[in-house]
């Protein structure tokens, strides 16, 4: 395993669509392993393969309670909305509120290619939706609909 460079805001690669993943392979699963480790070392919730230089479709989420590995997810369905403040560790030091949805249904693959489905709301819903985001060359700073100043403590809310 190894910690990654996670790509900065100016980077081109983070505004383009990833592809899917065709292949459930060593190599899939050696990025996903180095992308727990750079999540854990960046103390984020979540982490997609473009942050740090892949365009796959590939990210993880960690709310402290589930982790989740999602491989070509797709939104099933959202339902309701709330105001949650959030940051981006591809955009250090900014934090702002964005419109999320207050749950979320997902269908992805595991490593193994195994689909899943999962239902989610409060940080975990969030997360999964920030890094969806991700996926299609969207970052969230986009979305803000207004600017925050950052808590000295990290990892809440930082994707």
């Amino acid at each position: 395993m190894a910690i990654r460079n996670i790509l900065i805001k100016g980077d081109e690669l983070l505004l383009k669509r990833s592809k899917p993943v065709t292949k459930f392979d060593k190599r899939l699963h050696d990025m996903l392993d180095d992308m727990w480790e750079t999540l854990r070392d960046a103390n984020g919730a979540g982490l997609a393969a473009p942050q740090i230089g892949v365009l796959k479709r590939v990210f993880i989420a960690d709310d402290g309670e589930t982790k989740l590995e999602c491989i070509n997810p797709e939104i099933l369905s959202t339902e309701g909305e709330r105001e949650v403040r959030e940051g981006c560790l591809s955009l250090p030091d900014l934090v702002g509120y964005v419109i999320r949805p207050e749950t979320v249904t997902m269908r992805a693959q595991n490593r193994s290619g195994e689909y899943f489905t999962v239902t989610a709301g409060e940080l975990l819903g969030q997360c999964l939706c920030h890094e969806y985001d991700h996926l299609d060359g969207i970052l969230y700073d986009t979305k803000v609909t207004r600017f925050d100043e950052p808590e000295e403590e990290t990892g809440s809310g930082r994707e």
